[in-house]
């Protein structure tokens, strides 16, 4: 009887298997299930029509979010824990993507007090754009509602304005994540998309929380205030005329920060990022095999 003749170097085909060349290696974003996608597009529903429903309120509504947003905060927290659930069901998400979530909403967190609120300087949106970029809408998202209830508490930025800001900001981190390309581009094209991307999202960060606030300033008497029950074409031109005459001094800081900062730190953070989702290997299923030599069961040496 014999065998098959060694391969030159004494390479076998197990050991190519068990030791894919670092090609084949690649870190990929963590896919969304069906069960994920489901959740994700009921937590942004609820998100869309809580920022929304002023505009479609009558006169006698009674509206403030400061009345809402503890409802809409009850209702984030569990949908928040189901796009989790619902991800570990779809793909058995471990220990490890909690621990990374953990460290960057904590880096996250402690990036926004650094600008203080000072015209708009806000760090921490380069890093949830990078972050959602690696590792998916799914993750970004969860990410980035995590990252900047964490910093709420850190700050002591806590109001009815708060669940309103997880939203928007997951919103971001997702978008991250649906950029095209997630496995081919890369280099100056790649930092040229997020960059063009974060300072677009920042300036609608600024845009749909002045929506939360609008209507705070209803029944003052300007020109741009909010009026319950006129027809949404009027309210919404004067949300414009309101946004423009308030915003812009805090939404374009944010964004040409943010583009600075993807296009002089992204490459290095993304490669860290893609470097420890590529050792992570949260895709990679997990399949538990005797060692080579040990005793089987049953059976004594």
């Amino acid at each position: 009887m014999t065998g098959h003749p060694p391969r030159p170097g004494g390479a076998s085909t197990a050991g190519a298997a068990a030791h894919p060349p670092r090609a084949q290696r690649q870190s990929r974003p963590i896919r969304l299930g069906p069960r994920s996608v489901a959740a994700l597009v009921l937590v942004s529903a609820i998100g869309v029509a809580a920022f929304g429903w002023p505009l479609l309120a009558d006169s006698e509504s009674g509206l403030a979010h400061s009345r809402d947003a503890p409802w809409l905060f009850a209702a984030l927290l569990p949908l928040l824990l189901a796009v989790v659930v619902a991800t570990i069901a779809d793909i058995g998400l471990d220990a490890k993507a909690i621990a990374m979530l953990g460290v960057l909403a904590a880096a996250g967190a402690a990036l926004r007090p650094l600008g203080a609120g000072t015209a708009g300087i806000e760090p921490m949106f380069f890093l949830m754009v990078l972050s959602g970029r690696v590792l998916g809408p799914g993750f970004g998202f969860v990410l980035g509602a995590v990252a900047m209830f964490a910093s709420a508490l850190l700050t002591g930025g806590v109001g009815p304005w708060m669940p309103f800001q997880m939203l928007a900001m997951g919103w971001v981190s997702m978008g991250a994540g649906l950029l095209p390309g997630p496995h081919r581009l890369r280099g100056r094209g790649e930092l040229a998309l997020l960059a063009a991307y974060g300072a677009l999202s920042s300036a609608l960060y600024g845009l749909i929380m002045n929506l939360q606030g609008w209507p705070y300033i209803g029944g003052l008497g300007s020109g741009v205030s909010f009026v319950p029950g006129d027809p949404l074409p009027e309210n919404l031109s004067r949300f414009l005329a309101y946004h423009l005459a308030t915003s812009l001094g805090w939404d374009l800081p944010r964004a040409v920060l943010t583009v600075v900062l993807v296009l002089t730190l992204g490459g290095t953070i993304l490669a860290a990022l893609r470097r420890a989702t590529r050792r992570a290997a949260f895709d990679a299923p997990v399949d538990f095999r005797p060692h080579e030599g040990a005793p089987r069961p049953g059976r004594t040496s």
